[in-house]
């Protein structure tokens, strides 16, 4: 796969470069951050090899590709500025309260969500090294892999500062100082069981390891007061000012309430979830393992992240994610895998059961997207064997003991001094393989015919009948002189998507539209931004002047000629300023479109990067 030109089509087809505010990855999918998603094509982007689908949810518009997304991201980052934040300005007017918030929540969670699971397959390898015996529990081997693990967990407040800064748009090393304060040695040591103040303020002494709502709440005030503070302070101290204002402040009111507060709601959320467990233990991997399908499609799998954190911090364990996910995962990896082994078509076998050794492995994007979404059925069958895997696995208290892609290679996360867990887990596998495989067999789904050979008759059929149906070639000089485009990297869907008509586009060098036919003038807009020929030969022309030009109400252009006027090639049709249309933010790509296109064999464009008025701009075969 050319990742290179992959990424060239990509941006070309989410609207350009100045389109994409930031763009990131995370396992599976590129995910921007578009300021107008009206501008992506989205059924362009879905027809691209490689591309498994498309999703815009919480205010990010995401290509879901596979395993190979980070070197299409690199790819794409090469071509232009862009940032890595999760959210614009346009993203925060668009979306409502709901949307926000899960796209914060999943903004601020995906990037770490590679350092929460290394840290949990180590604590896995721990895990495995302890069972069988290879390393001691007193060994100093034992010692260092056992801080490894617990790094990231005990930190995650600095590595959640740093992330939650760049989604407020505050500056992440003074979120990270902050989210370094509340682990401090030295706040650890005021608490000796006498009060505390700061500038006569009582603080309450709470243990900020493994924590997660306290450094998003301190995280979010930082950003007005950072930006409260760059709004008071002089230029010539600002360098210092500023930081010195946000670090004080902040610091005053994380200590003194968000933290307490966050720390509270951490509470109620860990009641809750004791009381779900204790209650009705079963429920939570039964809707897990049946939606969760759906959880993914909306990115809403990463919101439960931060729950699952609170329960590892308070319980030692977490039943959110881990047990239901597994029961998916395993679910939507076998479907995938009949799939493959009963379709004829090769490319959807091939896909089918790639991506369903992926998903065995826990990345479901691909069989989910370019398998089992697309032919539904195995979707439905996934659901139904994810569902009963999840029932068992509630039913059993089955429980993960570390963070990792719910997948094979996260079995040793269940292991534990008591081995029906992991015994249990295996169990839930088998379940969710044979149920599903039962009922995707029993559903069956439409498969994709095999169009190789009927492409190649079509194909070799469509040559013989040019060669016999050509009578002659029209050749279209170009109306402007300037940079030929393809109508495919113009900036509106209209033209993009060749709704009116085949063509090519012209981004002029100077403000003068010649004619290119021998004909009539068909239409003139009373703007005078687009006019419409006929040719002697029976050619249909679309010549518009600059894109969304219409709002100038004719300003700025100035017709030579009225509609019903015979034409001649190279008579000046129409002349326009183009210095001063660009100067009221409009832009000037000339579309020159075959309105008429379907009544020919095809429509060619120049291959030409820079065209003059004599050079033919369009070739039509008839």
């Amino acid at each position: 796969m050319d990742f290179k030109q992959m990424a060239v089509t990509i941006l070309k087809l989410v609207g350009g470069e100045k389109n994409v505010a930031s763009v990131t990855n995370c396992m599976t999918r590129l995910r921007f951050n578009l300021n107008d998603v009206n501008k992506a094509q989205v059924d362009e982007i879905k027809k691209l090899k490689g591309v498994q689908g498309v999703v815009n949810k919480n205010g990010q518009f995401q290509i879901i590709i596979g395993t190979n997304v980070s070197k299409v991201c690199d790819e794409i980052h090469k071509l232009g500025n862009f940032g890595e934040n999760s959210s614009s300005d346009v993203e925060d007017k668009e979306t409502g309260v709901i949307n926000k918030v899960l796209g914060t929540i999943t903004a601020i969670f995906t990037p770490i969500i590679p350092a929460l699971a290394g840290s949990g397959m180590i604590k896995a390898l721990l895990a495995i090294l302890k069972l069988f015996g290879i390393v001691s529990v007193d060994s100093q081997t034992y010692t260092y892999l056992s801080f490894l693990s617990d790094t990231v967990f005990y930190f995650l407040p600095v590595i959640l500062a740093y992330s939650a800064a760049k989604r407020f748009k505050c500056s992440p090393y003074l979120a990270a100082v902050l989210g370094a304060s509340l682990l401090h040695p030295s706040f650890s040591a005021l608490n000796t069981g006498d009060p505390v103040a700061f500038f006569g303020i009582p603080i309450r002494m709470i243990s900020y390891g493994s924590s997660v709502v306290p450094i998003l709440l301190i995280v979010f005030a930082q950003s007005y007061i950072e930006r409260f503070a760059k709004k008071i302070s002089p230029n010539a101290v600002k360098v210092f000012l500023v930081p010195l204002i946000t670090l004080v402040i902040t610091s005053l009111i994380a200590f003194s309430a968000l933290g307490p507060l966050g720390n509270y709601v951490g509470e109620i959320l860990a009641i809750g979830m004791n009381f779900i467990n204790d209650k009705a233990g079963w429920l939570i991997p039964v809707i897990m393992g049946t939606l969760c399908p759906f959880f993914i499609m909306t990115g809403m799998h990463y919101c439960f992240a931060p729950i699952q954190q609170i329960q590892y911090s308070t319980l030692g364990y977490g039943t959110i994610l881990g047990p239901g996910m597994l029961s998916s995962n395993i679910a939507q990896a076998t479907s995938s895998l009949i799939v493959g082994l009963k379709s004829k078509n090769k490319d959807l076998k091939q896909l089918a059961l790639s991506s369903s050794a992926t998903a065995f492995m826990g990345i479901t994007e691909p069989a989910l997207y370019g398998v089992n979404f697309k032919l539904k059925k195995p979707l439905y069958a996934s659901m139904i064997g994810g569902g009963v895997a999840g029932l068992y696995a509630g039913i059993t208290g089955i429980r993960t003991y570390a963070s990792a892609t719910a997948g094979l290679a996260a079995i040793p996360v269940y292991i534990s001094d008591d081995m029906s867990n992991v015994i249990n887990a295996c169990i839930t596998i088998v379940i969710s393989i044979v149920v599903t495989a039962i009922v995707t067999l029993i559903l069956g789904f439409d498969d994709i015919k095999d169009e190789d050979t009927v492409e190649e008759v079509t194909n070799d059929s469509q040559k013989n009948s040019v060669k016999t149906s050509i009578v002659g070639e029209i050749s279209i000089t170009s109306p402007v002189e300037g940079e030929a485009i393809p109508l495919s990297q113009v900036n509106d869907d209209v033209f993009a998507q060749e709704l009116m008509g085949k063509g090519m586009a012209v981004i002029p060098s100077e403000g003068k539209v010649y004619s290119p036919v021998n004909g009539t003038v068909e239409s003139l807009f009373k703007t005078n931004h687009a006019i419409g020929l006929k040719a002697e030969n029976g050619l249909e022309l679309l010549i518009h002047i600059g894109l969304d030009t219409v709002k100038l109400g004719g300003k700025h252009f100035t017709p030579h000629i009225k509609q019903g006027d015979k034409i001649n090639v190279g008579d000046l049709l129409i002349e326009f300023d183009k210095d001063s249309i660009k100067e009221e933010g409009y832009e000037l790509d000339t579309a020159v479109i075959v309105t008429n296109s379907l009544e020919y064999l095809d429509v060619l464009g120049t291959e030409k990067t820079y065209i003059t008025k004599n050079d033919t701009l369009i070739r039509v075969i008839n």
